[in-house]
C-alpha cells in the first residue's frame, strides 16, 4: 500500500478534476492521471466516471472514500499535533556551558530568549568538560573549542583571547619588563592539556609558580587578589578594573566558541530558536577578537 497514491485519489474525488487535484497537490495533470491508474491497476476497480464536466465516483470509488476519510482525517490530527509541539515552541531545553562562558556570554543570551519565547524552559548545567550530547545528556552546547566533536553540528561565534594579566596592585612594587621575576597563577594538572599551561611552562620557570588553580575563572580571580600574574581570558579580564594587561594577546592561545547541537535535535522547532537567537547575540559581541 502506497500511500501517496491514495492522496491523488483523495484530493481527484474532493475537486472532482484532475486540474483541480493538481493544483492542490503541486504535480502535473498527467502525474495525477498516471498515479490514478496505477492505483485503479491494483485495485483492479475503476474507480471514476470520466466526464467532459469532470469526474464522478463509482460504486467502488465511493466505498473507497468512505474507508479512506477517517484515516485521512486521523493522519492530518496526527501531523498538526507533531508539527504544533513545535510551532508552540514549548518544552525544555537543556544547555550545557563553562563556567568561564556563562555569566558573561550565556546568561544574557538566555534573558533575551526568555523574553523571545517565554513558553520555553532552559535548564543549564556547568560543566568544564563535554557532556556527550549524542547520549542526551544536553541539547545544546556553548562550548570553547578549537576541535568540536565531528558528531555534532553548530555555528562558530568568534574567538577568545587570553593576555598576560596581573593586579594593579601587585604590580606597583614589580612592575619590569621581565616576567620571570613575577610570581604566577598557574593552571593545575586537571588543565594541564591547555594552551595556558603549555604557554607557562614554556616561559615561566616552575619556582615563580605560586598557585595553582583547576579553572579558568579561578585563576582570574587569584591573579585578582594580587597572588600574581597569569595567562587570562581577556573575557574574564575585561570586567575586572583591578586587573591590567602586561602584553598583547597570544595568537597561540586564542580559542572559538561553538554553538553545538546533535544532527537529529537542529531541526527541533525550540532547539532551532534557541541556537538562532544565541547567535544572533553573541556572534558580533564584544569579547571576540
Amino acid at each position: 500500500m502506497n500511500w501517496d497514491d491514495y492522496r491523488y485519489f483523495l484530493a481527484v474525488a474532493a475537486d472532482g478534476s484532475l486540474s483541480a487535484a493538481a493544483r492542490r497537490l503541486g504535480q502535473s495533470h498527467s502525474t495525477i492521471l498516471r498515479r490514478l491508474d496505477k492505483l485503479e491497476a491494483a485495485l483492479d476497480a475503476r474507480l471514476f466516471e470520466r466526464f467532459q464536466s469532470g469526474y464522478v465516483l463509482t460504486a467502488a470509488g465511493e466505498e473507497l472514500l468512505a474507508l479512506l476519510t477517517p484515516i485521512d482525517e486521523r493522519l492530518g490530527d496526527v501531523a498538526r499535533q507533531v508539527s504544533g509541539r513545535d510551532a508552540q515552541l514549548g518544552g525544555t531545553i537543556r544547555v550545557t556551558t563553562t563556567d568561564t562562558l556563562l555569566q558573561s556570554l550565556l546568561l544574557p543570551a538566555v534573558a533575551d530568549f526568555r523574553r523571545l519565547y517565554p513558553g520555553i524552559g532552559v535548564q543549564v548545567t556547568v560543566n568544564n568538560s563535554f557532556l556527550n550530547l549524542s547520549r542526551r545528556e544536553a541539547d545544546v552546547a556553548l562550548r570553547p573549542t578549537n576541535a568540536p566533536p565531528d558528531n555534532l553540528v553548530g555555528r562558530k561565534l568568534g574567538r577568545l583571547q587570553t593576555a598576560p594579566y596581573a593586579a594593579k596592585a601587585y604590580l606597583r612594587h614589580r612592575r619590569n619588563d621581565d616576567w620571570a621575576t613575577y610570581d604566577w597563577v598557574a593552571p593545575d594538572d586537571g588543565l594541564a592539556h591547555l594552551a595556558q599551561a603549555r604557554w607557562l611552562r614554556e616561559h615561566v620557570p616552575p619556582e615563580r609558580w605560586a598557585v595553582s588553580v583547576d579553572t579558568l575563572r579561578g585563576m582570574a580571580d587569584a591573579v585578582e587578589a594580587g597572588i600574581g600574574a597569569g595567562m587570562v581570558l581577556c573575557l574574564l579580564a575585561n570586567a575586572r578594573p583591578k586587573l591590567e594587561r602586561l602584553a598583547p594577546p597570544v595568537a597561540a592561545l586564542d580559542t572559538d566558541v561553538w554553538i553545538l547541537t546533535h544532527p537529529d535535535l537542529r531541526r527541533v522547532g525550540r532547539i532551532r530558536a534557541l541556537t538562532e537567537s544565541l547567535h544572533d547575540a553573541l556572534a558580533s559581541h564584544p569579547a571576540f577578537g
